[in-house]
Parts: structure tokens; sequence; C-alpha cells
């Protein structure tokens, strides 16, 4: 059976060798892996634990070099296997497979022994854990944030275990050998007070009582003056006994919690909590709900084994579901320890809720799967959801939903997770079961959340003041924390000054009128103090339609120069009516955009928010348009025909470099683009998807660019601009294309070039037509790809043609797929040329691997090896992954070829890898063809079989007829020459490579007359 050791020097075993388990980082792997055992372990997990602070650009790619290192070490020595599965890997060890879970379980079994009296059961355990231990945990590599808490809580239980040691040692007598061992442990660790306790109970055991009393002393020296802390009970008691000459036992007792095992144990340990804990922090002054609390965790714990159990907690605005249900959560995820995840679905803020589906998109995200791998499709993106949930243990908290009808597609269909969920309404649904309500706090619970919030000693000089307070807030915790915090920030007030403010009446929040006058009391106090030029902001800030804004979003909403508007924004952050979620980053909470809006309810205010929207988009689009350039240098400003920005001043002013700054507004534009459209602010709604679109493209965010561009060609038609139709026509299909659906690819790009015919336009429509040739070539009409491509070369409108170093590389993969390989060669060195005379990396990478897939084909596997190899090195150093699957097949394809069996099988799995997370499912299909060829030349046949199979399935859903050929002919080869089912399956791909003039024809035909002519 294999071992690994990680407590010291990790180290992995197989019986009596020793596997070798490479570099440091490769080492931290394994550890992430071992201690995760039978769980996956997300690839983004993996480079935050070995880079803490700045991942290098070939992070990614690295750390899948070091799980496939570490995948064949133990595939050599038949050990155990490390599967990757979702952006992750999951190691497929044992618990008594790993010595860290096996000294932690006897570490706390020896302490329960203990504390039932089994004294020799205890002395048991605590040997065999004290032989596991060879030093701290990963001693000697540099951890990142989830293995330093780990070790941090694994050194906890050493110390204690080595406290829990010396009390067996005087419970059998041998005082001085606890004596011995104290005082070594007191040296490394001088601040333990029960260690201290200990040896001077040792030294009385051993008839020094002098000797014990300076052991006390020493130990209040310790405490005094290098903490600054008094002695606990324990010493002081002890120390008095002394004096006294009182007898004392042979064993001193157990503080509480002195063996218990360390914090969290009873819960996920801390690498489990980092790993996909996805829920917001605990609130500081959580208070009450108890016997509610108590009632569901024991509702939970009874359901039955089956099922998922789902709690819905609703209540008034403002009553604290969203702190309460994380509070559970946190409780829970003990219980549940595989994931924690937490999403707002925004049912009851301004604008659209979130829809399922996207829901969808966001928890698999948080489950680590990378945005390529998720599909487009509704219905195949819920299965992809219970499919991630089987088998896992998860909370998931499913905040402010708008009804049942949005919460029934999140629920897991199978057992092993809990939901949560909180709306503002009962939900009309049979599969959440009946809702609980969720009272207000209590009047004595109030007052203590107030003296939280306000100061204790200040509530307490003043309870029937404070008792007004919180009455005027309805016992509502949200009003209450506003409240506390004004007195907060008043320190001359008196409790009662705010209660008589709290009384004055105030506006009214309409929409909750009859229910929350007294949260619209709270939110009054503190927005009337406000000068004016505040509060016009606090009114206009609740247009931007994201869940995040910055000062100079603000600024544009409100027409200010920046460094008033951060002024303000400082106002309104010690009031309490916005929150600072990161540095300069600012949300509203749903009631105060819901009070914002109230407020702005008058003809003039309408209007100034109809104008600050205005003023917001143009920002935001000027800001992303001058961030995206540099990744769209060619296209992007013809095709956005921008008039100057408004405000200038306001640009480039947050810190994150252009992607990722990007990254970080991704979901804000997304809603911006939305709300643009339904606002009938068309021709910014259209604009600012175009802008995004190589972002989202070069990212993976398929599911966005579809999101933005459809609104955004309603906002196109809408305004009746031709040109932008055709825009947003042609970019819908970028996105159609890289997810395999052609027929709707197709449909928009033939619109778009019709639209730009008609318009008289013809550089886009050339643009255009040249996006068609990659349709054509991957539904296998390459000869039609060709003759377009050529085409598109010849025509040169207005002495201008469409880019070439946009056409080469589709006519190049056309012209390899025709068995044209001399021409094909032309193409890509002519990309490669001008993406050196460019100076783009992107470009240079590409073309290298693109000429290398050629060669493959005419048998220069050497050549291929040192492009693929120059190509590869040019990504890390770019960060510039586009392309990297096929690159790597490719390389798989040259080491198979020169007999290098295991890399080529390495190579074609981490090419599959990066191909399921970008979504490129037609590269899919033809690495799975290839893997299935090195496994052949493996003499896995039944591997091969399985993985052409794959192939010819998903080829066939996407319509990609040269990888259904491929992989047809494959597996004929695999039934024999006189199989019945291999004709039918040669007889099919030769119809394929027939109508395509693939060069694989020659091949079948001859094969297919050999077996002809056989002689029966």
């Amino acid at each position: 059976m294999a071992e690994v050791r990680l407590l010291g020097a990790p180290e992995a075993w197989r019986e009596s060798t020793r596997l070798p388990l490479g570099t440091p980082k490769q080492q931290l792997v394994l550890a992430m892996l071992a201690l995760h055992g039978g769980r996956v372990v997300t690839i983004d997990s993996l480079v935050d634990e070995l880079w803490p602070e700045q991942p290098p650009r070939s992070a990614v790619a690295n750390v899948r070099t070091y799980a496939g290192n570490l995948r064949r070490v133990f595939e050599r020595h038949d050990g155990p296997a490390i599967v990757r599965l979702s952006g992750g890997y999951r190691f497929d060890l044992a618990v008594e497979q790993v010595d860290v879970p096996r000294f932690e379980q006897l570490v706390d079994a020896a302490a329960t022994a203990w504390s039932r009296g089994a004294v020799e059961s205890a002395d048991a355990l605590l040997a065999q854990s004290e032989r596991l231990w060879r030093g701290p945990l990963a001693a000697g590599l540099p951890v990142g944030p989830v293995l330093a808490a780990r070790r941090a809580a694994l050194d906890e239980q050493r110390l204690t275990a080595v406290e829990l040691r010396a009390r067996l040692e005087l419970r059998f007598g041998r005082a001085r050998s606890a004596i011995a061992l104290l005082t070594d442990h007191l040296v490394t660790h001088p601040y333990r007070e029960s260690a201290h306790a200990l040896l001077a109970w040792a030294r009385h055991a051993d008839g020094d009582p002098v000797g014990a009393l300076a052991a006390i002393r020493r130990a209040e020296e310790v405490l005094t003056e290098q903490l600054g802390i008094e002695p606990g009970t324990e010493l002081r008691t002890l120390h008095q006994a002394l004096l006294d000459g009182e007898p004392l036992g042979a064993v001193p007792p157990v503080p509480d919690g002195s063996v218990a095992s360390p914090a969290g144990r009873a819960g996920p340990t801390p690498a489990e909590q980092t790993s996909r804990n996805h829920l917001p922090r605990l609130v500081s002054d959580f208070v009450g709900r108890r016997e509610l609390a108590e009632r569901l965790m024991a509702e939970i714990a009874g359901t039955a084994g089956g099922t998922s159990p789902v709690r819905v907690v609703d209540g008034m605005a403002g009553s604290g579901k969203t702190s309460f249900v994380i509070h559970l959560a946190y409780r829970l995820a003990g219980r549940y320890p595989d994931a924690q995840l937490f999403i707002d679905l925004r049912g009851h803020a301004e604008g659209v809720p979130v829809d399922p589906a996207d829901a969808l998109t966001a928890l698999l995200r948080q489950l680590g799967v990378p945005a390529g791998r998720i599909p487009t499709d509704h219905d195949a993106r819920a299965e992809l959801w219970q499919r991630e949930l089987r088998g896992r243990r998860a909370v998931i908290v499913l905040d402010n939903a708008a009804g049942g009808d949005q919460v029934r597609p999140l629920l897991p269909a199978g057992p092993g997770s809990v939901v949560l969920v909180t709306s503002r309404r009962r939900l009309s649904t049979g599969d959440v079961g009946p809702s609980v309500p969720l009272p207000v706090l209590t009047s004595a619970e109030a007052v203590q959340l107030l003296a939280r919030t306000a100061g204790k000693e200040r509530v307490g000089e003043e309870p029937e003041a404070a008792a007004e307070v919180v009455r005027r807030c309805g016992h509502l915790p949200l009003a209450i924390r506003l409240a506390g915090g004004r007195l907060a920030h008043r320190p001359a007030w008196l409790v009662a000054d705010l209660a008589d403010r709290l009384s004055a009446g105030a506006t009214v929040l309409r929409q909750l009128a009859v229910e929350q006058q007294t949260v619209v009391s709270a939110f009054t106090a503190s927005y009337e103090p406000l000068a004016e030029p505040v509060k016009r902001l606090f009114r206009l800030v609740s247009v931007h339609a994201g869940d995040r804004f910055d000062a100079p979003m603000a600024a544009a909403l409100a027409a200010l120069p920046l460094h008033r508007t951060e002024w303000m924004l400082d106002d309104l952050l010690d009031q309490h009516l916005i929150e600072e979620v990161a540095p300069g980053r600012y949300r509203l909470h749903d009631l105060m955009r819901l009070y914002s809006v109230e407020l702005s309810r008058e003809p003039d205010e309408r209007r100034e928010r109809d104008e600050g929207a205005e003023r917001l988009l143009d920002h935001v689009l000027h800001e992303v348009a001058g961030r995206a350039q540099s990744l769209d240098p060619l296209a992007l400003h013809p095709h956005l025909r921008l008039d100057p920005p408004r405000r200038p001043d306001l640009l480039g002013h947050t810190e994150p470099s252009d992607v990722e700054w990007l990254e970080r507004e991704r979901s804000n534009l997304v809603a911006l683009v939305r709300f643009a459209e339904h606002a009938g602010l068309h021709a910014y709604g259209w604009r600012l998807a175009r802008a995004m679109w190589r972002f989202c493209y070069i990212r993976g965010y398929f599911d966005d660019i579809l999101v933005t561009h459809r609104a955004g060609l309603t906002a196109a038609e809408q305004s009746g601009d031709r040109a932008a139709q055709a825009v947003m026509h042609n970019y819908l299909a970028s996105a159609y294309t890289r997810t395999g659906s052609y027929l709707d690819s197709l449909r928009h790009l033939e619109a778009a070039v019709t639209i730009s015919r008609e318009l008289g336009d013809r550089g886009n429509e050339h643009r255009y037509r040249a996006n068609l040739v990659v349709v054509h070539w991957l539904t296998g009409d390459p000869e039609r790809s060709v003759a377009l491509g050529r085409q598109i070369f010849r025509s040169r409108p207005g002495g201008t043609a469409v880019d070439p170093i946009l056409l080469l590389p589709n006519l190049g993969f056309a012209l390899t797929t025709l068995g044209r390989y001399a021409e094909a060669i032309d193409a890509h060195r002519k990309h490669l040329f001008l993406g050196r005379s460019r100076g783009s990396g992107y470009d240079i990478s590409n073309a290298l691997g693109h000429i290398a897939s050629v060669e493959n084909r005419l048998g220069h596997h050497d050549k291929v090896v040192r492009l693929i190899t120059a190509s590869l090195r040019l990504r890390d150093r770019t960060g510039h992954r586009f392309g990297e699957a096929e690159a790597r097949n490719d390389l798989g394809i040259a080491y198979r070829h020169l007999g290098r069996l295991d890399a080529a099988r390495e190579q074609h799995k981490l090419a599959l890898d990066f191909a399921r997370d970008s979504g490129e499912r037609h590269v899919q299909a033809a690495i799975l063809n290839d893997l299935g060829l090195t496994l052949a030349a493996s003499g896995r046949a039944e591997a091969a079989i399985a993985a052409h199979r794959d192939a010819l399935a998903l080829a066939t859903r996407i319509a990609h007829p040269y990888e259904q050929g491929r992989a047809l002919a494959a597996l004929a080869d695999h039934l024999g020459e006189d199989d019945k089912e291999a004709l039918r399956y040669r007889l099919r791909a030769l119809a394929i490579f027939r109508r395509m003039g693939a060069p694989e024809l020659t091949d079948l035909e001859r094969r297919l007359s050999r077996t002809a002519h056989d002689p029966a």
C-alpha cells in the first residue's frame, strides 16, 4: 500500500520503495492533494498556495505539469490515482495512507481515552502518534496560506500531545521524565501556561517544593513582563496551594480544552475552509435568534439521508436574514466541508433578478469549474451543476431570492448538501417546503446589538433611551446598526438625542411604508444631516445597475470633480449609507438602494437620474475602450465610432492593469449593457458590448459575449443603426463558433455580411466574410473555406484588404485539412513574418504552433518538438494561453512518432485540460482522437476505443465532420478487417473524407480495396 508522509519533509512510499517527488513546488502540490484526499482541489487553489503573492503568467501550466509529473510517478509504482476533474485534481487516497489525519485521529483518541480514565489506552495511542511525528507539516518548504494554516493547527496539536505525555508520565509516577520533557518543551514554547503549571506540579511530585514555586515565579515573569498578561486560574490556584502547603494529587486536573483536539477539528480544517469557502465574513456583532438556529440545526441533522435539506428563511427587509443564514452556514461547515457557496440572487434589488442560468454559472465557478467548460445550453448547465454536486458535502446559500422559479433550478437533486435560502416573501414552490419566518430581535437582544455597535457603557448609562431607540428601529438589526453607528460617530450625543431624532418622522420609503416606517426613520437619521451635495450624490449612486462602483463612476454620475466625490463618498461611508467592500470599491445595500430611489421620485430628480445614467455610461464606455485597445488594436475604434469622452479627467484613475480592471468589472459591465438596453440608451448598449468583446473572448467568457451582444443587437435594432447591427451579428457569431453552435454562427455571419453589403461597407463586408473561412472549415467544407480565403485576399476595396494576420491562420488550417501542406506552411510562415514585424507575441507563438502542426503531417517530428517548445516558452513569457491546447496536442503527436509514448500521453492529457477549460469542443474532439492513437500505440486498446468513441460523440454533437471521420476510421481499425461493423465505420468515414477532399481518403480507399479483394 502506498503511504504519503507530510509530517516533516514530504515523502511518499510504495511498500519499501521511496518515490521521487521532484521540486519543492511539486511537493507542495502533493501536500495539497494528499491533505484533501478523495476531494477535488481546484487549480486556482493550487496556484494561490504555490504563489501567494504574485503568480507568474505560466502558473496554471506549471501546476498542470507538477500534477502530471506526480500522476506519472504514482502510476509507474501502481499507487493511488491522481485524477483530473472539473478544473482541478483529486488524489484517491484513503485516510490511513496519509500520516497527517492519522496523527490527528490518534491524538484525539488519546485525549478521549485520558478523559475517560483509560490511561493505558491513552498511553498506547499517544505512543503511536509520536512515532508519526517527524517534524512540522511540509518542513523546509515555503508553504502558502492553506498549508500554513494547517501547519499551525498541527503544531498546536503537537504541543497539546506533548503536555498530555507529561500528564501520563506523572500518572505513572515518572516525575523526572515529565520534568525533562517539560523543560525542553518550555525552551521553545515559553508562553504555554499549561506547561508551566505541569512543570511546577512535576517538581512538587519529585519532592522539590522550592523548585515548584520557582517554576511558578518563572511563569509569572514570562507572562507578565513579556506578554503583559496576568497568570490564569490554573497557575494562581496551584501557587496558592503550594504556599498554603496543601497536599497535591499525583496528577493535576485537566483544565477545559487543554488536551482537546485543536480548534476547528469539529469542523473543516483550515485548508478545507480556505479551498472553496465563498461565504461572506461573519458579522462581529451577530446576536440573538439562538432558539431558531438550534431548531434549524436539529432539523437539518435529522433530515433523511436520501435528500439534501433545504431551509428558506423569510422576513422583512433589514431583519437580518442574510447574517442569520451565514451564521448557520459557518456552523454547518463542519458537517459539509467540501464547499461553502454563496450567491446574491438580487430578487429585490432594482433591475432584473439574477437569471437561474447566470446563477448556475456563478455557483459552478465557485466550485472551480472554468468558464469555458460551462455549457451555454441551460439544461446542460443544470446537468453539470448536479454532476458537480454529486459526492460533495456542500453548504449552499441562495440569498435574496425573488421566488420559487428562481430557486428551483439551483437545488441539489441528490443527497449530501444543504441549501439555505433567504427571501423577503414566502416562496411558492413545493421543492423547498414551508419557509421559516425570521422574527425581529427581542428587546434585550436589540439593546445588546445597539451596545455592541455604539458602546456598552454608553448604552448602559441610558437604558430607557436605548430601549426607545431600538423600539423606533423596529428591533430590526440593519436599522439598529445604522443608529448605533450614528451614535458611535457622535460622541457628544446622548442616546436620548438619537431617540428624539428617530421619533421626528421623515421621508417615507413608499414600497415598504406599512412595515418599514422605523427603518426609514433610521435611514433618515443618517441621511438628513448630510450637506445637500452629498445627499444628491447618494440619490444618484443607485442609478448604477451593477453591484459595485468606484469614485470615478460616482463622479461621472454626479458631474463632480473626482476629489470632491471621494470626500463625499467618505461622508456616505461614515453614515453607513454605502459600504466599502474593497479599497476604493463601494456598494449599496438593497434597502439603501430602494431608499435612494425613493428619494428621487420627483420629475426633476428622475430627469437628473436619466442624465446621470448617460454620463455614467459615457465614462464606463471610454474606460473600457481605452483599456481594451491593447487587446483589440485593429478594429475596436473603427467599430465604436466614439465621440470624445465627456470626462477625460476621470479615465485611467483606478489602480489595476487593463486586463485585471476588465476582469474585476466584468459582471458590472454585463449589468450596464443590459441597463443601457432597458433604459433606451441604445448607442451605449451595443458599443459597451463591443468594447468588452475581445477581453471576454480571450478569457473564454462566451456566456458574457452571448448575453451582452444579444442585448447589444436589440439596442442596435431599436436605434436603427444598421452598421452596429452588423457588428453585433459578427461578434455573436464568434461565441457560437467557439462553443460549437456552427449553424447559429453561420446565420449571424451571413446577416453581418448582408447588412454591410447593403450599406456599401466593403471593408467590414470582407472582414465578416473572412470569419466565414473558419466556419466553412469546421463544418466540413475546406475547399469552400480556401476558395473564400483566396478571394478575400484578391479583393482590395478602397485600396485596403482584410488584415492578413487575421485571415492567414484560418486559411492555413483549411489547406492542411485538404493535404495541401506546402501552401499551408506558406500561409503560416507569412503569419509568423507579420507577427514578428509587429512584435506580437500572440501571433508569433500561434504561428509557430501552426507550422508545427503541418510539419507533423510531413513526418518532421524532431522539428515539431523544437517549434512547439519555442511556442510554449513564448506563451510562458507573455501569459498568453490561447491555442495552447492544439500546440500541446501536436507535441504529443510528435512524441508518439518518436517512440516517447509516456510523454505523448501526458501532453495529450494536458491539451485536453486546456481545451475543456477554454470550451473549444472541436479541439477536444481532435485531442481525443490523437490520444486514442497514442493509447493504441501503447497497447491500451480498450482505453483507445473509449477515447475515439468520446471523440465521435462530441464531433457528432457539434456537427464537426472531419473529427467524426477520424474517429470512425480509428474505431474500424480496432474492430479488424473482416468485421461488418468495421466496414460500416469505414464506409461512413469514406463518405465524409470524400465530401471534404481530405488526404485521409487515399489510405481509407486502399484499405477498403484490399478488404474487397481478399478471398472469402
